[in-house]
């Protein structure tokens, strides 16, 4: 049946998402402290626009802050969806997938979002091993969750239709 093949798809996917959004989650999360710590010897010989703009990093260029940011929120939503969407598929009804699918488009929708700033960062240039890292993982993450996304969605449209009664059960 094509939901066994969705289910096997689905938790593979999510188990991999996990572990990509916990490495994002892990080199965002070291790009923040980096720059907390460096910003203020980096900073302070800055004119006044670049040392008052809020999210300056020390590192890779203008670009950076928003992409380490948006990155950072992207992988803490995106782990927790894999984990909320595990149980969920786990479960396999048509409630959970449902709630599955739209926790699953939002996390996708963030990482879109931090990808297009990666996308902006390697065409500006300038960014060290650690970011570009990042960047690599942040794109690829984006294709796998697009795939979860569509996996989970097909087991929620095949669980929808199975569970409403044909047209025909109930006539003579």
């Amino acid at each position: 049946m094509a939901s066994g093949g969705s289910k096997s798809a689905a938790t593979m996917l999510l188990f991999l998402n996990l572990g990509l959004y916990i490495i994002v989650t892990i080199v965002a999360g070291w790009a923040v402290n980096h720059a907390i710590e460096r910003t203020h010897e980096t900073a302070s010989v800055l004119s006044i626009p670049a040392r008052i703009f809020p999210i300056f990093f020390p590192m890779g260029n203008m670009a950076t802050g928003f992409f380490v940011i948006f990155a950072l929120i992207s992988g803490v939503v995106g782990v927790s969806t894999s984990v909320t969407g595990l149980t969920n598929v786990f479960q396999w009804d048509a409630p959970n997938l449902n709630a599955a699918t739209a926790s699953s488009l939002l996390t996708w929708a963030l990482t879109l979002l931090a990808m297009g700033l990666a996308c902006k960062e390697i065409n500006i240039g300038w960014t060290d091993a650690n970011l570009r890292t990042l960047e690599v993982m942040t794109i690829i993450v984006s294709g796998t969750q697009l795939f979860c996304t569509g996996a989970i969605h097909a087991g929620a449209e095949d669980a929808a239709l199975n569970r409403i009664p044909s047209a025909s059960a109930g006539t003579v």
